[in-house]
This record gives structure tokens, C-alpha cells and sequence, in this order.
């Protein structure tokens, strides 16, 4: 039948960092289904998942293994095999328990099915030791196959023996003598019989313990092929998972280095920006500094605006003042001209008459 999912569930896979054996690091960008195997050929169970096409956890299950829980949705196991931890982080609590609980299941299975081909090597290797204890233990020997000699002899002596009241069917003596030596010919037939199968019974067990010391090694090299195994596929996945973990970190590493470039000319553009509100602040500065002395000016030539206008305005007073003193004077000087007008006029009257 070969392998076949058993059980599925989705979390986010992480491995223990092998430097510091503290930090996680994940092996999933997201979420990714994580399964339980059986493999009936070899009567394992494993924990396989898959991103992708690259495999990030090939586990196999041994009844030594612990799943442990060390938060609400997360937890862990070790493999010694693959020489690391794994890690799951799940969605929610009860997927954590619902793993947990079939970790549990498939560890004790893994421990029966371990068990179970232990017996069964066992029960394989069990029969000849069976066959060659029973021989052991059987009368084989001239004696239990054929009776001691105590106990045939009286058989012999019985038929050899006349009996005190014959019957028509009695034998002669003779054919009794005859029988007697036919069965020790049997006896003696027996005994050698005897002998040859307790030689291959002893060289049977020779070879039943040298067949079960080339069985033990053929599962030691057997076992030992397995893991070896087992070793060059975490090997070939944690290979996959460096080349592919390289791959994610140069196309990382080729992302930084765009944004870092982005980010230079962004420094660069601001820079320029920075250097021209320098400028901009200086000349707002010195504007500023120009227009307060506009100002200052400004407030001096009000000064100077509003007293010369005060000036202005009492130069017009005087003037005003000084119009009308003159107009007063002309006034005065028209009545005395007028006056002397008169005074020539009647001089020169006078001057006529005298």
C-alpha cells in the first residue's frame, strides 16, 4: 500500500537555530499543511510537510519522542534522527490539542508496532530453538526409543522362557530363540539410528545459533541501513531547504539592497532639499533683517515726515500771521497814504492861493 495520510492539519513550521539551539527560525513563509504518514511496508509513522516541493519536516515517530506544548498554540518536538526541533504554531488551541493528541495515538502505535517485530523476530528465531530443545528433551536415546535393558530383557526372557502351561498356539523354543535375535538385530539397528540423529541434532543447533547470530547481524546492518537512510533524506531535505533558504536570503538580500539604493537618492534628494531651505532661510533672513532696517527707516522719516509738518504747519501759521500783519500794514499805509494824498492836495491849494 505504501505510504498513506492518516491526518492533516495547517500551522507555521519553525526549526530550532543549530548555532545558539535558542532561536527559532521558520522554515514556512505562511502557513502550510503538516500530515501524519503511515508506511504499512515498513510499519512507520511520520510527521511530513511539505512547501511546495521542498520538504521541510520529515520526522519519523519513536516511542522515545515527546510532543510538547509550551504555549496555547504552539508546540515542539525532538528528533534525533534529523539531529533538530521542530516547531509548530497553530491558529488556534484546539488544533494544537487535536496534534497533540494524535502525536500521543501515533507514538503509543509506533511503540506496539516496534513490540510486535520484536515478537516476531523473536517467534522467527523461536521454532528451531523449539524443535532443538524438544529433541533435547525427547527420549532419542537407545534406551527411551527402545526401552533400557532391564526393561527389554524380561520381554526376551518371557518369550524365551517356556511357559509352565503351554496352549496349542505356544511357540516352539526355538522360534522364540529366532524372534530374540531379530530383535536384538532391531536394537542394535536403532542404536545406530539413535546415534546419527543425535549427531544431527546437535549440528542442527550448531546451526540454528550460528543462523540466529547472522539473523541478529542482518537486523543490526538492516537497522542500521535505515537510518542511514533516514539521515541522507534529512540530509538531502536540509540541503533543500539551505539551497532554498540561500535563495530566499540573496533575493532578501538583493531586495535591501534596492530599497537602500531607493533610500541614498531619497537621502541625497533630501539633502539638497535641506541645503535649499538653508538658502531659502538664510535669504528670508537677510530679508528680514532688511526690511526691520526698512522699517527702522521708515519710522525715522515718520519722525522726520511728522515734524516736518509740525514745521510746515507753524511756517503757515507765521506766514498766515504775518499776510495779515502786512495787510494791516498796506491798510495802514493806504489811509496814510491817502492821508498825505490830502495833505499834498491841500498843501498845494495853499501854495496856489498864496
Amino acid at each position: 500500500m505504501g505510504e498513506q495520510p492518516i491526518f492533516s492539519t495547517r500551522a507555521h513550521v519553525f526549526q530550532i537555530d543549530p548555532n545558539t539551539k535558542k532561536n527559532w527560525v521558520p522554515t514556512s513563509k505562511h502557513a502550510v499543511t503538516v500530515s501524519y504518514f503511515y508506511d504499512s511496508t515498513r510499519n512507520v509513522y511520520r510527521i511530513i510537510s511539505l512547501d511546495g516541493s521542498k520538504a521541510i519536516i520529515n520526522s519519523t515517530i519513536t516511542p522515545n519522542m515527546t510532543f510538547t506544548k509550551t504555549s496555547q498554540k504552539f508546540g515542539q518536538w525532538a528528533d534525533s534522527r534529523a539531529n533538530t526541533v521542530y516547531g509548530l504554531g497553530f491558529s488556534s488551541e484546539h488544533h494544537l490539542s487535536k496534534f497533540a493528541e494524535k502525536f500521543q495515538e501515533f507514538k503509543e502505535a509506533a511503540r506496539l508496532a516496534k513490540e510486535k517485530s520484536q515478537e516476531k523476530m523473536e517467534l522467527t528465531s523461536t521454532p528451531s530453538q523449539e524443535s532443538a530443545g524438544g529433541d533435547l528433551q525427547s527420549p532419542l536415546t537407545p534406551e527411551s526409543i527402545n526401552g533400557t535393558d532391564d526393561e527389554r530383557t524380561p520381554d526376551v526372557t518371557q518369550n524365551s522362557e517356556p511357559r509352565p502351561e503351554p496352549t496349542q498356539n505356544a511357540l516352539p523354543f526355538s522360534h522364540s530363540s529366532a524372534i530374540s535375535k531379530h530383535w536384538e538385530a532391531e536394537l542394535a539397528t536403532l542404536k545406530g539410528n539413535n546415534a546419527k540423529l543425535t549427531a544431527a541434532l546437535l549440528e542442527s543447533t550448531a546451526n540454528v545459533k550460528q543462523w540466529k547470530q547472522q539473523l541478529a547481524a542482518y537486523q543490526e546492518e538492516a537497522e542500521r541501513l535505515h537510518k542511514r537512510v533516514t539521515e541522507l533524506e534529512c540530509v538531502s531535505s536540509q540541503a533543500n531547504a539551505v539551497h532554498t533558504h540561500k535563495t530566499e536570503l540573496n533575493q532578501t538580500i538583493q531586495e535591501l539592497e534596492e530599497t537602500l539604493k531607493v533610500k541614498e537618492e531619497e537621502i541625497e534628494r533630501l539633502k539638497q532639499e535641506i541645503d535649499n531651505a538653508r538658502e531659502l532661510q538664510e535669504q528670508r533672513d537677510s530679508l528680514t533683517q532688511k526690511l526691520q532696517e526698512v522699517e527702522i527707516r521708515n519710522k525715522d522719516l515718520e519722525g522726520q515726515l511728522s515734524d516736518l509738518e509740525q514745521r510746515l504747519e507753524k511756517s503757515q501759521n507765521e506766514q498766515e500771521a504775518f499776510r495779515n500783519n502786512l495787510k494791516t500794514l498796506l491798510e495802514i499805509l493806504d489811509g496814510k497814504i491817502f492821508e498825505l494824498t490830502e495833505l499834498r492836495d491841500n498843501l498845494a491849494k495853499l501854495l496856489e492861493r498864496s
